[in-house]
């Protein structure tokens, strides 16, 4: 037999629910991570690509830089959707809704047909995924807010 009360046992339900919940918006966070992580990877596929493919040294440079760039901003932002930042879920929405047009801008064409079809992919899976799960991590609150799942609110344990 239990000796708890009533209310011993609702507040003990509450505290499962949060821990569910915590456990789902990591889950989230993580798949996050990696999608990011491996967009970071295509982008330096493509600067390999371009080094080895390119003919004129200065738009190989740009695009070069350009290409790190991308691959530097992307993996700072896995890092802040890792520690739960909540400018790193609008950041990785707008890397995911702007990978396919970044990647059918360079036209799907020779070594670099793999790699964008990869991107646009990518891409639109990690907007799709952080769309997908926003405000849906903490179901008390009805007023949607993108992206929910990388609010510390919703994440933290008691």
């Amino acid at each position: 037999m239990s000796n708890r009360l009533p209310r011993d046992i609702a507040a003990t339900d509450a505290d499962e629910e949060k821990v569910a919940a915590a456990a789902a918006a990591q889950v989230v966070r993580r798949l996050i991570v990696v999608l990011l992580l491996t967009a970071a990877a295509l982008d330096l596929t493509r600067c390999g690509l371009v080094i080895t493919a390119a003919r004129h040294p200065a738009p190989t440079a740009g695009l070069v830089a350009a290409g790190l760039a991308a691959a530097a901003l992307t993996a700072r932002t896995a890092r802040g959707c890792q520690v739960g930042q909540r400018w790193a879920g609008w950041t990785a929405l707008l890397i995911g809704g702007a990978s396919a047009p970044q990647a059918a801008a360079s036209g799907f064409s020779g070594p670099y047909t793999i790699p964008d079809t990869a991107t646009a992919a990518l891409g639109l899976l990690l907007a799709i995924t952080i769309l997908a799960t926003a405000g849906r991590m903490d179901r008390r609150h009805t007023t949607p807010r993108i992206p929910a799942c990388l609010d510390r609110r919703a994440t933290e344990l008691p």
